[in-house]
């Protein structure tokens, strides 16, 4: 006959011995399992949070201070069955006090190996650093005895020789310092921003009276010279149509010259492709090789110096024609200009005494 065991999610139930002798265990999670009367033990475990307060008393660091340190741990059996089953050989039996020292002890003698490798400074500085260190080199130890650490954390850093106090005091002092620093170069700063907000108010006051200074010269400048000007607006006008004109008709005469260029060119390459011909027809005709060779270089020789006749022919009508272009505009302009002083003396602009030798040039 047997029984039928209940166990709830913050307990392990291990069910060890059976029929025959076996030594299997059964374990069992937030469950139930069947017991045999007499021949089946049946035992429990806790499966809860257990806090740890880990404390390690005048260890010396790496530097030979001698400090306290106290901390707090969250830890719990594992529930894997392999894990679970190393628990089980661990602690089971044993009270959840008699667990927690030992586990207790483990994580105590890690923090105090641990803090004779480190500085003050660096354990009171980075505390989280220095926790999860300890956690790192201690979660192997109490894996192997199926416990898992959740938590380790630093309460408190302290030393009985006034250590860290000092190591405080410096610090308070250094930003002190940095404070006073900060307040001495701000004043100078607003110092001199002031001193440039002055200098920038006299500069743009002398900027804008000298603006005002210069626009009434200005004004009265214009006025002086508003009649001068329209006079002067009116003759150009009037000159305006007749001086386009006459740049009109010089570039019509220009490109009515490169147009008997064109064709003077075409011309001599026509004259150019029958000597080439000729060439052929006699090189086709002439019996012997070496009498047709030698009239060859003879036509040849004719035909270049008569390209060479018609190209300086050529070029000698294109230099006629733009001199005659070029003397035809230069009399046209001049026609203007002496049009133009005329208007500016009418007009007063000039002084018939003292500015018609200069603008009339010497023929």
């Amino acid at each position: 006959m047997g029984n039928c065991h209940t166990v709830g999610p913050n307990e392990a139930l291990v069910v060890s011995g059976g029929c025959c002798g076996s030594d299997e265990k059964t374990y069992m999670v937030g469950g139930w399992a069947w017991a045999w009367w007499l021949i089946s033990d049946i035992q429990r475990i806790t499966l809860e949070i257990m806090t740890l307060q880990p404390k390690c008393e005048d260890v010396e660091t790496a530097e030979g201070v001698a400090i306290t340190v106290t901390g707090v741990a969250q830890v719990k059996v594992m529930t894997e069955r392999e894990l679970l089953g190393y628990a089980c050989e661990q602690f089971l039996g044993k009270s959840v006090m008699e667990i927690k020292s030992v586990i207790l002890q483990t994580l105590e003698g890690h923090l105090r190996a641990i803090l004779g490798t480190l500085t003050v400074e660096q354990i009171y500085q980075d505390r989280d650093k220095f926790a999860t260190l300890v956690r790192e080199v201690a979660a192997p130890d109490v894996g192997r005895m199926g416990i898992e650490i959740l938590s380790f954390t630093i309460k408190d850093v302290y030393d009985k020789v006034e250590y860290l106090s000092s190591l405080g005091k410096t610090q308070t002092a250094a930003v002190q310092r940095d404070a006073d620093i900060g307040v001495a170069e701000a004043e100078r700063d607003a110092g001199i921003r002031e001193a440039e907000c002055k200098k920038e108010m006299m500069d743009v006051k002398f900027l804008a009276d000298t603006k005002m200074a210069d626009s009434k010269r200005e004004l009265e400048m214009q006025k002086a010279s508003f009649n001068q000007e329209v006079n002067t607006k009116k003759a150009e006008a009037q000159l305006a149509y007749e001086l386009q004109a006459a740049k009109e008709q010089q570039k019509i005469r220009l490109e009515e010259i490169e147009i008997e260029v064109v064709q003077r060119k075409k011309q001599i390459t026509i004259e150019e492709k029958e000597i080439d011909r000729t060439d052929k027809e006699l090189i086709a005709t002439v019996k012997r090789p070496a009498e047709a060779e030698a009239y060859k270089m003879q036509q040849l020789a004719e035909g270049q110096k008569m390209k060479t006749v018609l190209t300086a022919q050529a070029e000698a009508e294109k230099i006629r024609c733009i001199g005659e272009a070029e003397a035809t505009s230069i009399e046209a302009v001049g026609k203007a200009e002496m049009l133009l002083v005329l208007v500016y003396l009418q007009n007063g602009i000039l002084h018939p005494d003292k500015h018609i030798s200069v603008l009339i040039p010497a023929t």
